[in-house]
């Protein structure tokens, strides 16, 4: 008798879900729209699940057939006290099946790593990490709250450090940078004195898009932007490293998963960080996150049935790759 693994990664800007076979064989995918209760509130968090579960199963020609197990990565899940609501939802969906629940940085960890274990950095709009260790037991994280808690990285936090530096050279306490002509012409300011009076008025809201804007900065080989750049990978670098101390793998070969939108920039972050992990944690390996996160929560479907996805990680990876690119060029 076959058996069904769904998976679900539900995040801030779309929510995917995946089920899969117990020959890997990926037989529905869906998407549906962002699912952070911090954003979108509880209710819509409900109802993204279920509509994106519900997708799923019917793509699949499975609405009726048991599930064995489930995983659900969720952005928003940053606290133990949102444990509840998290086992609310799922339950509500009535599959009476064994999952597990995690925090959207996990399944790029459980994805990505050959190992199944590791750190999993996370760096789009903002930053989160999470990891475990080979027990899988030991559990290590960051608060995923971004800047308000010194986590810094993410392209949200690029931009409003790019504004500050833009000004440190408007009042001549740092570097000239073409970042200054870039912004104002962005948002339409004649000078970078209007760009500044706009932004503390409110006329203009600084996006973490802007942050493309430190990338094309560097490539033109503005200093500032270089320095932000680096800055930016050795606070990328910080995170992982504090995660590493809590689960004590210091002296380990492991995979730091680098996932999300700003590793796309390549060597002058990666790089950067790879020498500062390697400082604390010299047999680390940075491997850039190939497989949609969706499969990682597949996989934690699968873990919560008792099955070792392990033989099967790199045809669902292959699988999913391919399924997820038809899916979404559609």
């Amino acid at each position: 008798m076959s058996a069904y693994y769904l998976g679900v990664d539900v995040g801030s800007s779309k929510t995917h879900g995946m089920i899969v076979d117990q020959d890997g064989e990926i037989l529905g995918f869906a998407q549906d729209g962002a699912g952070n209760h911090e954003t979108v509130g509880v209710d819509e968090f409900r109802a993204v699940v279920h509509r994106v579960v519900n997708a799923t199963r019917a793509r699949a020609n499975l609405e009726q057939a048991p599930i064995a197990g489930m995983g659900f990565g969720v952005a928003g899940y940053d606290w133990e006290s949102d444990l509840p609501l998290m086992r609310s939802v799922i339950d509500s969906l009535g599959l009476n099946a064994p999952y597990q629940v995690v925090s959207d940085a996990m399944p790029g960890l459980i994805a990505g790593s050959r190992r199944g274990w590791g750190v999993c950095v996370t760096a789009g709009t903002g930053v989160n990490a999470r990891g475990r260790d080979e027990t899988h037991q030991r559990l290590g994280r960051i608060t995923g709250n971004s800047a308000s808690f010194g986590e810094y990285g993410g392209g949200g936090e690029l931009a409003r450090q790019a504004i500050q530096l833009i000004s440190r050279a408007w009042s001549l306490r740092g570097e000239q940078t073409i970042l200054t002509e870039m912004f104002c012409a962005k948002y339409g300011a004649p000078d970078a004195t209007e760009l500044l009076e706009g932004l503390a008025r409110g006329r203009y809201h600084i996006k973490a898009m802007d942050a493309l804007m430190v990338f094309e900065a560097a490539d033109k080989g503005d200093a500032v932007a270089l320095k932000l750049l680096h800055w930016s990978a050795e606070e990328l670098a910080n995170i992982a490293i504090g995660v590493i101390r809590q689960l004590d793998i210091q002296d380990k070969a492991f995979e730091v998963i680098l996932s999300g939108s700003l590793f796309k920039s390549g060597a002058r972050i990666i790089d950067v960080m790879r020498d500062e992990v390697h400082k604390v944690a010299p047999a680390a390996e940075m491997v850039r996150l190939e497989a949609p996160p969706c499969v990682g929560a597949v996989m934690l479907g699968m873990e919560a049935a008792g099955v070792d996805y392990r033989p099967l990680r790199e045809k669902l990876i292959t699988n999913a790759r391919a399924y997820y690119h038809t899916f979404t060029n559609q």
